[in-house]
């Protein structure tokens, strides 16, 4: 698989289109365009996935992470992960923090891989149709953060 360079992006169209791929409650266009408004919020993204993040104050946020189905399962979630690291590392971050649903097993090897924990958890977080899931709370840290 070729290895398509991740870069930043401000095509909200794009970002909710690869949104829609991942998630039933995707976002739209205009919020996308209402997130990068935000102070530190940042896409980064190839045509094919990306990852929205949130670097403020010390500390960033992965806000979402989406991969088109077809292009799953060759690395570039955990690629663009570690460009969400590397990106908050440039934001002077020590501490990254997300929320993942506790059924979404192959997010949850990605973010293990580049160094999350589960810190904690928060019950009934999600819905699935008729069920509720439990979000875990992941967090990454630089080597030399001390707790």
């Amino acid at each position: 698989m070729n290895a398509e360079a991740i870069t930043v992006s401000t095509d909200a169209k794009l970002l909710a289109h690869l949104h829609a791929t991942s998630f039933d409650d995707a976002w739209s266009d205009v919020f996308f365009e209402t997130m990068l408004g935000q102070m530190g919020v940042t896409a980064l993204a190839t045509r094919d996935g990306f990852i929205l993040m949130r670097c403020v104050a010390g500390e960033a946020e992965v806000l979402t992470l989406a991969v088109d189905p077809a292009s799953r399962g060759h690395g570039l979630g955990y690629r663009l992960v570690e460009a969400g690291l590397v990106l908050a590392l440039a934001h002077a971050a020590t501490r990254c923090f997300l929320e993942v649903a506790e059924d979404n097993a192959p997010a949850i090897a990605i973010y293990r891989k580049a160094g999350f924990a589960t810190i904690s958890e928060r019950n009934d977080y999600y819905t699935r149709g008729p069920y509720k899931i439990r979000a875990l709370m992941m967090e990454w840290r630089t080597q030399n953060t001390s707790t």
